[in-house]
């Protein structure tokens, strides 16, 4: 196996117009925290992108940031907070769920995976702050889309359609993204020991208010004393999480702490606690736990979600909590691998949604469809695309779907 290390744009187009010419198969990877996310990968070459470093433009009265694609988020989230800023869709961070080390993800995998956090609700995903791209396609070709303007909407935006591609149709070299100011004060409001269709009822009453909130997630008996150091005990927690300037966070903590007054007990969480607190959900720190366990991402509609949930248990021992109001449901199977069809039948039943396998041993993950399969019309989109940006199919090959 060669691993080739790059460390300018050049030299990436150089690799990859060596591999199409040669037609061999690239991983492509910058430090490996998502490498277990996706079919095991049997490419003979590696293409490092861990040295590909470092932050190009950063102009913050302009909210704008490029990057090259290996930078550490790390890094990158530390500059940000010293000017007062964020990426406000607040990318996981895949490392701990996968056995990793926290704080290894890039930019470039941020966009390559759509990455989003808990504020998804209000802020959306990657996708929806991604200004520009430049990249290498799989046929051997440099391209960029985009610019380092909020205001661009010239031509076909290719940025966006590389969201989730998870690495399969062009190599990043540079990203540039939307970043917006952090907020002044954060407050989470915890309503304890609630059901979960209670949860659902509640975070759809908090929701509908005029209380702006930017977080909702649902933490069950026991999965609650698994995030930011046990500090909230064991008892079952609905999360809502209000933001902004701190005038206006109280007077919203406050509506909503009347509005929810007969819903249970009420606690609130405030400043780095509450930072703590979200910062774990959306890392998925109940199922960090070393194990390989399989770990499922659903996403479907938050008032079916609990309902799914319940019907699954009944033929299953799973541990489940929830994000996004509900739309967001991690899944831990405790009695080993079950059947992949078991879980996306009883989504389909509810109404519909997707699952995508996030952890599981190489065996298993190489035995059963990781990512939703897309309906027919979409997949022949998908193989379209694939054939226009990488024909000969050297990148990441079967990492999405069995080639």
């Amino acid at each position: 196996m060669t691993t080739f290390t790059p460390t300018t744009p050049s030299e990436v187009l150089s690799t990859v117009q060596w591999a199409t010419a040669e037609e061999s198969p690239l991983e492509t990877v910058g430090h490996g925290s998502k490498r277990g996310i996706g079919r095991p990968q049997q490419s003979e070459h590696t293409l490092d992108l861990s040295k590909l470093t470092g932050v190009t433009l950063y102009e913050p009265a302009e909210l704008v940031l490029s990057a090259k694609a290996g930078t550490p988020l790390s890094e990158i989230e530390k500059l940000l907070a010293e000017n007062g800023q964020q990426l406000a869709f607040e990318p996981m961070d895949y490392g701990p769920l996968l056995g990793g080390t926290p704080g290894r993800g890039t930019i470039g995998g941020v966009l390559a995976a759509n990455l989003s956090g808990p504020r998804r609700l209000k802020a959306g995903a990657a996708r929806d702050h991604i200004l520009g791209i430049n990249a290498v396609a799989g046929r051997g070709e440099a391209f960029k889309s985009g610019g380092r303007v909020v205001k661009n909407v010239t031509g076909y935006d290719l940025s966006k359609l590389m969201a989730n591609s998870w690495g399969t149709l062009a190599v990043f070299t540079d990203v540039t993204f939307k970043v917006l100011p952090a907020a002044e004060t954060e407050v989470t409001l915890a309503v304890r020991g609630l059901l979960d269709d209670a949860a659902a009822a509640a975070m759809a009453l908090a929701l509908g208010s005029s209380a702006e909130v930017s977080s909702a997630a649902h933490l069950p008996e026991r999965i609650a004393a698994r995030v930011a150091g046990r500090a909230l005990g064991a008892d079952a927690a609905t999360l809502l999480r209000v933001e902004g300037f701190g005038p206006s966070v109280a007077y919203r903590i406050a509506a909503l702490k009347t509005l929810l007054k007969n819903a249970g007990p009420l606690q609130e969480i405030s400043g780095e606690a509450s930072h703590a607190l979200w910062r774990d959900i959306r890392d998925c720190a109940p199922f960090a736990d070393g194990s390989e366990k399989p770990v499922w991402r659903v996403s479907m509609a938050p008032s079916q979600a609990h309902q799914m949930v319940l019907t699954l248990r009944m033929q299953i021992g799973v541990s489940a909590f929830y994000d996004w109001q509900g739309g967001l449901v991690w899944l831990r199977m405790e009695e080993g691998d079950p059947e992949a069809g078991l879980l996306r039948g009883l989504i389909r039943k509810h109404g519909g949604g997707h699952a995508t396998l996030v952890r599981a041993a190489p065996a298993y993950r190489a035995a059963v469809p990781v990512f939703e399969p897309q309906a027919p019309h979409l997949a022949a989109l998908s193989a379209r695309l694939k054939a226009e940006f990488d024909p000969k199919a050297i990148l990441n090959p079967g990492r999405i779907a069995q080639s």
